[in-house]
């Protein structure tokens, strides 16, 4: 075995996990989902069937991740963060073949006790704050926060917040990488 899963995480195959990957208490991996390589999945995580998981993505504990999610590599799920996979769920109806997808995006992040409602995109580097509640789609490098999620501002690749001159460029403070804003996206230039 190329991956640690602690004695009390359940795992049901098939299933693919990869290299370096930890599985931590009481977690519960379904069939017929694909967990990249150097992930870590804490305490009391379930991953559905079918879900996919990209390369050194991070969910902290009390995380259950829905069929229909795909996460790209690098992608951090807080603790106690909330995927849906039905618009209109109920008990006494079936919906499962009405399952939306929701992407989120290589670097996104999405904060502690945030909503993610199925069916919309995450772009990539997205910031979701703590106890966000996101119903549309979020635009790459974004800072979303607030009920319901309210685009505030723009974020680094390093979770820095960028602050735009009058010719719309940004430097990273922690990193120093350069940022552009132009027609409302954000894009990070290359040397």
């Amino acid at each position: 075995m190329s991956y640690f899963a602690h004695p009390t995480a359940v795992i049901d195959e098939p299933c693919e996990i990869g290299e370096g990957t930890k599985i931590w208490h009481f977690s519960h991996i379904m069939s017929h989902c694909k967990i990249g390589k150097n992930c870590n999945l804490g305490q009391n995580v379930v991953v559905s069937p079918k879900v996919i998981l990209g390369n050194n993505v991070r969910v902290q504990n009390n995380v259950s991740i829905y069929e229909g999610v795909v996460c790209e590599d690098d992608v951090f799920l807080g603790p106690s963060m909330v995927l849906t996979n039905v618009i209109n769920p109920r008990s006494a109806v079936s919906r499962k073949a009405e399952f939306k997808t929701t992407l989120i995006k290589k670097g996104a992040s999405i904060g502690a006790n945030a909503t993610i409602v199925c069916g919309n995109t995450i772009g990539e580097y997205a910031f979701i704050g703590a106890g966000a509640v996101v119903t549309k789609e979020v635009l790459p490098y974004a800072l979303i926060i607030g009920n319901p999620g309210r685009h505030t501002g723009w974020m680094s690749e390093f979770g820095q917040k960028l602050k735009f001159n009058a010719a719309g460029e940004a430097d990273c403070s922690e990193s120093g990488e350069r940022y552009v804003l132009k027609d409302n996206k954000v894009s990070k230039l290359t040397s």
